[in-house]
């Protein structure tokens, strides 16, 4: 983790969220307590920030500073409104192509998405608040750069954002196995918002109850899937190609 986009200390991150900081993730010392520990949690709670419990061993591998039982990962990005995106999209003129990914967790895959995304003209990325990957030193590395020309969006839930874009004449595709849909058998020379999975469960089930449509690539190999950058890759370029 990148020195400069890192916080230590309990006091210093709560005044970091208080400031309105891109807060990514804050990582807490296991049974850890005292007044300020439970301020803090208040303050991540209302925020709705990511964290988790480790060892004191991680966090002194993530800074050999005094960190108190406490050590915070800072975007190094600002992210956009979804209203704003969605309605500066339209606006433009150009045929909104959108990208939701659920869920995906590893900051390499979420960099190499952010990386294809850019090279294929995807007007913006959105992502939900837990349980997605970080903006670290790993993704802006992976993404080549890519990550600080595509808009990125953080939602608190995914079903809401896809209600907000189906609201706004946008489609939504679900990447997914469980369909008989072929990818080349739709039409993506339209509106459309393209979902993809996480790396070990895929879509959520809510989530695909409620997409307008389903889409599959085909697979001849022994092996059942493929990584979810490279899928990505192949959903985002046939969307080009229809687009001519």
């Amino acid at each position: 983790m990148e020195k400069e986009h890192q916080i230590f200390g309990i006091r210093a991150i709560i005044e970091a969220i208080q400031a309105g900081k891109e807060v990514d993730k804050v990582f807490i010392q296991k049974e850890i307590s005292g007044e300020l520990m439970k301020d803090l949690m208040k303050v991540m709670k209302r925020a709705n920030i990511n964290f988790s419990y480790v060892p004191l061993e991680k966090l002194n591998r993530l800074t050999p500073n005094n960190h108190q039982g406490a050590v915070a990962t800072i975007s190094p990005i600002g992210f956009i409104d979804l209203e704003h995106l969605v309605e500066s999209t339209i606006a433009s003129g150009s045929k909104p192509l959108f990208l939701i990914l659920d869920q995906i967790s590893d900051a390499r895959n979420f960099g190499a998405i952010i990386r294809t995304a850019e090279c294929t003209g995807v007007n913006g990325i959105i992502v939900q608040k837990a349980g997605s990957a970080p903006v670290n030193g790993d993704t802006v590395k992976t993404s080549a750069g890519a990550v600080f020309n595509v808009p990125i969006c953080k939602v608190e839930h995914i079903k809401d954002a896809i209600f907000y874009l189906q609201g706004s004449g946008i489609k939504t595709v679900a990447a997914t196995e469980k369909t008989e849909s072929n990818i080349y058998d739709l039409e993506l020379n339209e509106p459309v918002a393209i979902i993809m999975g996480s790396e070990d469960r895929g879509i959520n089930p809510s989530v695909l109850k409620i997409v307008d449509e389903k889409a599959k690539l085909p697979m001849f190999g022994t092996i059942g899937s493929l990584n979810v950058s490279v899928a990505c890759g192949a959903f985002l370029y046939e969307a080009v190609r229809q687009r001519g």
